[in-house]
């Protein structure tokens, strides 16, 4: 798991279309896509996130850590 302070390093480190074109090849779901999209380039929280795509808070950050994991596993290699 990655701590909000590396996440933030990574997300500044990269051009924001390297990050969307990572998104987008790499998190298949559309649903997954878009939150992660609007979490790490949007900066939106949880809370708007959840009520946005109709999940629990919890469901939302849940989603995010999976793929932002797979995301931030292909950007470091």
């Amino acid at each position: 798991a990655y701590s909000t302070k590396e996440i933030q390093e990574l997300i500044r480190a990269h051009p924001k279309d390297e990050l969307l074109a990572l998104i987008d090849q790499y998190i298949h779901h559309e649903r997954n896509r878009e939150i992660l999209k609007r979490r790490l380039l949007d900066g939106i929280c949880f809370e708007p996130l959840s009520e946005e795509f109709g999940l629990t808070p919890r469901q939302c950050k849940n989603i995010v850590k999976e793929c932002q994991s797979i995301v931030f596993e292909k950007l470091l290699k």
